[in-house]
């Protein structure tokens, strides 16, 4: 099997899944109009400065994005679970091919996530430059790396049945710990979330107003956790095939 024809393969999986589109799609943009319909003539959300529609636009972009990516580790145990990656490697496919594939699925569903989440951000008042949403959507497409490499490394360890936990409970906490649902501006919590890639990925949204664009510590927090999940992946893949 080609590279080409995997990657074809595998879009129409995900696209003719309903699923994808009720969880993927519909939950983020129905929270968002719960959440900040309400909300959408406060113009500086816990004093952050930012409009409410603006932040939680970004926010739920956040949550939405991280399960799409997320979910590409769910597509390889279930892979694994069938036997499918063990057919896949009798053909001309690569394992970095394959893995390869799967981010960028990731990738091809969080962008339909963060194109739905613009539109109903745009219904709601959210105006910018072309610009700021160019430099927002990139530093949101950045701050999905380390996911992408996380859940490459559950789809090694965990079995289809376990998957769905553990996908719902990472994603509910670093949502929470990294200021999707609320700002989090001092104390300890503030400590926490800036060691988390969850917060930088919700910090997009200030570089969409003008803001700086990260500091070093963000890059940092980003690089680690990317290299310590992609290491363990590659650990996982290794010792899963080596019992072939």
């Amino acid at each position: 099997m080609t590279l080409t024809t995997y990657m074809r393969f595998e879009l129409i999986r995900v696209f003719r899944n309903r699923r994808f589109f009720i969880f993927s799609l519909g939950m983020p943009l129905i929270l968002y109009l719960t959440i900040a319909g309400p909300n959408r003539n406060e113009h500086n959300l816990g004093g952050t400065g930012i409009d409410a529609p603006l932040y939680f636009m970004v926010g739920l972009i956040g949550f939405g994005a991280m399960n799409a990516v997320l979910a590409g580790g769910a597509r390889i145990a279930l892979d694994r679970s069938t036997g499918w990656n063990r057919q896949l490697r009798l053909t001309p496919l690569s394992a970095r091919a394959y893995f390869r594939v799967k981010v960028v699925i990731g990738y091809a569903t969080a962008a339909a996530t963060i194109a739905a989440l613009y539109v109903a951000g745009m219904s709601l008042g959210v105006s910018l430059s072309a610009g700021a949403w160019l430099r927002m959507t990139l530093f949101i497409l950045i701050g999905l790396i380390p996911f992408a490499a996380l859940g490459i490394f559950y789809g090694q360890v965990l079995t289809p049945d376990s998957m769905g936990p553990a996908l719902g409970g990472t994603t509910a906490l670093l949502s929470l710990l990294g200021g999707v649902w609320f700002p989090v501006t001092s104390g300890f919590m503030h400590d926490v979330a800036q060691a988390l890639p969850s917060y930088w990925l919700v910090q997009a949204s200030h570089i969409a107003l003008g803001g700086h664009i990260w500091g070093a510590v963000g890059w940092i927090v980003l690089v680690v956790w990317t290299a310590v999940f992609a290491g363990l992946a590659m650990r996982a893949y290794r010792r899963d095939t080596g019992r072939l």
